[in-house]
């Protein structure tokens, strides 16, 4: 009988905490909710998760609301500022579809300056970029991946009759001329490919590998053997070492945008296929590495040109040479934008994420110059949707940044607002499924939230993240979102095992 006071009281507590927000430009108000088994169990779960070791150092946020009129049906710390990680990309991707539309597409031009005469071009050839991230890329099999496309763009200037180019090969980034890095990005990540630099002439996802030869025992140097592609303006200060078997990746390159010597450190497996092992890294300026890389297309292609490769934009001071109006010689266009967002979100691409948030923010504000605009259009975009953004902070349109912030309610409400937007069904589609597709192919498999559920996963240093979509068992379709920021290190399995259980009671709530 002494234990029953405090039972009592839990429940109370849980059922409290199930609640419906009304908002408006009043203050929230709280009203009850239909009570159910199914909340009371979800409830509960998230509150041993918050208060179990894996957890209770940090903190646990989840937000359910219904899709159809946006009605916040639970929160648990849905108001808190915390990590997003890269279920950033859901809001990223969902304003660009709805902003550009599914058919959007990305131009790359060919063009030159000056004259033509006698096979000889007195004036420059340049690759002008609009922002695509995919130009060169190897995902999508009914587009060039790089050696088509330089190819492509060989052979469009051998058509024009140009055997010898009296100036330069020139990359043109030019249509962003600020240094497109978010400046919270952690500086450990920015050699590697996941923290490779936008660019608005991005090629081959702006990241190359470096190639090492493992040595025969363990702590011995790994020297480099190559890169690819080849890009023999890098260098490397090379401290990396072998490592036991199948340990995996363990190295970390240090670089920064426009610097073209990176470091490397850390430890790559012995025993792989003839003793190679390579590791992805991220090209410091993409644009002058496709001029570099075009340059040399054309003298295998007999081709002539007498000045050295160069890049503008980026922040970088405009050194070239130019000699009047451009002419056209050739147009690249992208995979269409729903093919961009599927992979954006498929394969969580930080790259897709930046470039996607400034293309949509200079559609809707053609002042935009930086990243932090850019972050400023799309927070009035939502709110011109009615969506509440209080705790809104985020400071990238991919999730890497380590101090941008926002609450599963601002997750959730915008979510909820774009199922009612027009391009929502191609949107919908481009969410990987639980236990099946992308990110989340692993997760929850074997229960009954595989299959049931879209979501977009997240995750960063003590930090696991997941948002999206599902139904109830009659239909009802609500968005929700989970962040666990600042978990016990060396829980994963437990965090992970704790999330699998509220994909469970999600899939588990009543409808209407």
């Amino acid at each position: 009988m002494l234990f029953m006071p405090r039972l009592l009281l839990f429940v109370s507590l849980i059922t409290y905490s199930v609640c419906f927000y009304t908002r408006g430009n009043t203050p929230a108000t709280r009203q009850p909710a239909v009570d159910s088994l199914a909340t009371q169990r979800l409830l509960a779960s998230v509150e041993a998760f918050q208060s179990g070791p894996a957890a209770r150092f940090g903190t646990v946020a989840l937000s359910v609301r219904r899709a159809s009129d946006g009605l916040e049906l639970i929160g648990f710390n849905a108001h808190q500022s915390l990590p997003s990680a890269s279920t950033l990309k859901l809001i990223t991707t969902a304003t660009a579809l709805s902003v550009l539309g599914s058919n959007y597409t990305y131009t790359t031009t060919l063009e030159y300056d000056g004259t033509i005469k006698d096979s000889v071009l007195t004036g420059n050839v340049y690759i002008r970029g609009s922002g695509d991230p995919s130009l060169g890329s190897w995902r999508f099999p009914n587009y060039f991946d790089l050696n088509a496309l330089l190819t492509y763009w060989s052979t469009a200037v051998k058509a024009a009759g140009i055997r010898r180019i009296e100036g330069a090969v020139v990359g043109d980034a030019s249509l962003y001329d600020d240094l497109t890095t978010p400046d919270t990005w952690p500086f450990g990540d920015l050699g590697n490919y996941y923290g490779a630099s936008l660019s608005a002439l991005t090629i081959n996802e702006n990241l190359y590998r470096v190639f090492f030869k493992t040595g025969k025992s363990v702590n011995v140097p790994a020297s480099v053997l190559r890169t690819d592609p080849v890009l023999p303006y890098l260098t490397f200060r090379n401290m990396v070492v072998t490592d036991a078997p199948n340990t995996g990746d363990h190295v970390n390159i240090y670089g920064t945008p426009f610097m073209n010597q990176q470091w490397l450190t850390g430890k790559v497996p012995i025993g792989e296929p003839a003793n190679e092992f390579s590791v992805k890294g991220s090209m410091p300026d993409p644009a002058f590495f496709t001029a570099f890389a075009l340059q040399e297309k054309l003298k295998q292609d007999k081709i002539v040109v007498t000045g050295s490769p160069l890049s503008v934009g980026g922040g970088l001071p405009n050194t070239v040479s130019a000699l009047g109006k451009r002419t056209l010689l050739n147009q690249h266009r992208s995979p269409t934008l729903v093919e961009l967002v599927q992979q954006t979100n498929f394969q969580s691409i930080n790259l897709y994420a930046e470039a996607l948030l400034r293309t949509t923010a200079l559609a809707l504000n053609k002042t935009v110059r930086s990243t932090s605009s850019s972050i400023d259009a799309i927070t009035t975009f939502w709110k011109s949707k009615g969506v509440t953004l209080d705790g809104f902070r985020i400071r990238d349109g991919s999730g890497l940044s380590a101090v941008g912030a926002l609450t599963a309610d601002n997750m959730t409400g915008i979510l909820s607002a774009m199922s009612r937007d027009k391009a929502f069904p191609q949107f919908y589609e481009t969410i990987p499924i639980v236990g099946q597709t992308g990110t989340v192919r692993s997760l929850a498999r074997g229960t009954v939230a595989a299959g049931k559920i879209r979501a977009k996963s997240g995750s960063i240093e003590g930090v696991r993240a997941y948002a999206g979509y599902f139904r109830t068992a009659d239909g009802e379709l609500l968005s929700f979102c989970v962040l666990v920021n600042k978990f016990t290190p060396g829980q994963n399995r437990a965090v992970t095992a704790e999330l699998e259980k509220i994909f469970v009671g999600l899939v588990g709530l009543p409808g209407k």
